[in-house]
């Protein structure tokens, strides 16, 4: 056996960088130890007649273990008895001390390899997750009719022999704490997305919820997420502790709207950071946040200017994820998780289950649970069966004359408040179309992208309070807005893809209420007539004749960049190296 150093099982000099001051003591304190019993050695090998070179080598060998065993102990000790003081949750000491320990250990593979095992969902600092008495005895066969009724799918990849139960009542939420229930008082029961995810996520897993928009998402992370918060110690509730990552700033701004009424009982302090306004407030408001609500493009500038640190955001959320995908937002993403601890609770919220989702989900998260709400439990995109869907197939100058009449059909008499959400697909057409509808006497307002963020919402909040009943929108609002009581969606243009026609009916027939969209179909959206026709047989709606002139073939999907001619590469397989004679 070769002669060691026992410095080089201890640690060297550079590891000492990315430790913090006590970490480095601990460090430079074991070089030292090892060192003393290196002189100790030598000491007693010159002393030594007889002793042959081999056993020289065993005993350095068997006492450099040794060391090393003693100075990992000595750090990993330290840092319990600093983390039980504290009583926290160790995501933020696991990944220093552990650049102590395996360091240390270098010569002792069990433990080494102990070390680098996959980060796992962190449910440290968690209280204890069980059941209330009540919920927990219930009959499995009324455990088991609720999820039929609500249409509930779990696929769990920790199977269990008695799998969580859902939280079918307030009253069997694990929250002690009456001011934070206050947010509950105007409903009667939970939202099925809430019933079944709050278990999981209670429990500390990571999980992915498949449910159609306006099913009470924000609910079902953010009651989890102010109890975790809560069950901080106070010294280490400091800081951001939750992230929660949107889409739009529309989303964001909701979002962070229903947060608010679930931290302000809880003496938490909730930020939402978009882009579109200036930098400076946001900073600053930065500062005392716990829980940060956020778009991607804005996120990443503010951690890149050092303004936003989510080095302990140990619950993480990822809202609309599959819409985040869609616009492009897959790198902005992974840059955004990259900056959280190592061991995280992650959550992906989502309308539909692509592969693309999958993939994003086999990546950041650990063993997450599935859970899907809704008669689809593929997770494929699916309109709303409680919505009557009308096509009218129609020449283009015929659009503005219908719109007038619809209008005046669905605003009069008692429903002269009702609200209605039209759909252009460009801003100028947006604009034209508000003015249109202004100058025939209706209240309305406008919301894309051309208008200030100010502007947006000053339209979005009248148009929520009533007291503008029409709302002129381009796609930007399609997607997650909680906008309640939407009588009529009106599509004065086809969208781009069959998917965005699906999420913006989606803001009618919420939270169980029935809902009407009319669509106008011409001839310069017939490569969309297979898509449309499609989704309105797998909702049982009626299909006009008309629209079976312009076909039945479903178009390729095409890539934002390359268009219908893109190719799926493989970007983790080798390059084929070429040799020419």
């Amino acid at each position: 056996m070769g002669k060691r150093r026992i410095s080089e099982l201890v640690a060297d000099d550079n590891s000492d960088d990315k430790l913090t001051k006590e970490e480095r003591r601990a460090a430079k304190k074991a070089r030292k130890e090892a060192k003393e019993a290196k002189r100790a050695q030598n000491s007693r090998v010159n002393g030594s007649e007889g002793t042959s070179a081999v056993t020289n080598d065993v005993q350095q060998d068997e006492q450099a273990q040794k060391t090393a065993r003693k100075a990992a102990r000595r750090a990993e000790k330290k840092r319990l008895r600093e983390l039980a003081k504290s009583g926290g949750t160790g995501n933020d000491t696991t990944a220093a001390s552990s650049k102590i320990t395996s360091v240390a250990t270098s010569a002792i593979p069990s433990q080494a390899e102990s070390l680098a095992t996959t980060p796992e969902p962190t449910t440290d600092g968690l209280p204890p997750y069980s059941e209330h008495p009540e919920l927990r005895e219930l009959p499995q066969v009324e455990i088991d009719s609720f999820l039929r009724e609500k249409l509930i799918t779990v696929d769990d990849p920790r199977p269990s022999s008695r799998p969580l139960r859902p939280i079918m009542k307030f009253s069997y939420l694990p929250v002690a704490d009456e001011a934070q229930r206050a947010p509950f008082a105007s409903f009667s029961s939970p939202t099925p997305i809430q019933a079944a995810t709050w278990p999981a996520l209670f429990s500390g897993r990571d999980m992915v919820g498949v449910a159609e928009t306006g099913s009470g998402k924000t609910l079902a992370f953010g009651v989890p997420c102010i109890r975790y918060i809560k069950s901080l110690p106070k010294k280490q509730q400091k800081g951001v502790k939750a992230v929660i990552v949107s889409p739009t700033r529309e989303l964001a701004s909701q979002i962070h709207e229903q947060l608010v009424k679930l931290a302000t009982p809880a003496n938490l302090e909730t930020v939402c950071v978009y882009g579109g306004v200036p930098k400076e407030p946001q900073a600053n408001a930065l500062r005392k946040a716990h829980i940060v609500v956020a778009t991607p493009g804005r996120l990443n500038d503010l951690i890149g200017d050092g303004y936003a640190d989510l080095s302990k955001a140990a619950y993480v959320v990822l809202d609309e994820a599959d819409r985040m995908l869609d616009k492009g937002f897959e790198e902005a993403i992974r840059q955004i998780i990259e900056c959280t601890p190592r061991k995280r609770q992650t959550v992906m919220f989502t309308a539909t289950w692509p592969q693309s989702v999958r993939e994003l989900a086999s990546t950041f998260m650990q063993s997450p649970v599935r859970i899907i709400v809704g008669d689809n439990p593929t997770g494929e995109l699916r309109a709303n069966n409680r919505i009557k869907q009308i096509v009218e197939v129609m020449d283009g100058h015929d659009k503005q004359y219908r719109l007038n009449q619809l209008l005046r059909q669905y605003q009069s008499g008692k429903n002269r408040d009702d609200r209605i959400l039209v759909f252009c697909l460009y801003k100028k057409e947006a604009t034209r179309i508000e003015d249109f509808i202004r100058q025939k006497q209706f209240r309305v307002a406008g919301i894309h992208g051309d208008l200030s963020q100010e502007k947006r919402t000053a339209s979005l909040e009248a148009f929520k309070r009533g007291t503008t009943p029409i709302l002129v929108a381009t796609d930007v609002a399609a997607r997650g807005l909680d906008i309640p009581n939407v009588k009529v969606v009106i599509n004065v243009t086809f969208p781009l893809t069959s998917e965005d026609y699906v999420h913006r009916i989606g803001r009618t027939g919420r939270a169980g209420q029935d809902g009407l969209a009319i669509t106008f179909f011409t001839e310069h959206d017939k490569a969309h007539s297979g898509a449309l026709i499609n989704v309105l047989k797998a909702a049982n709606q009626d299909v006009p004749e008309e629209l079976f002139k312009f076909g039945t073939t479903v178009k390729k999907k095409s890539h934002d960049a390359y268009g219908a001619f893109v190719k799926d590469v493989d970007m983790t397989k080798k390059a084929t190296k070429i040799s020419f004679d």
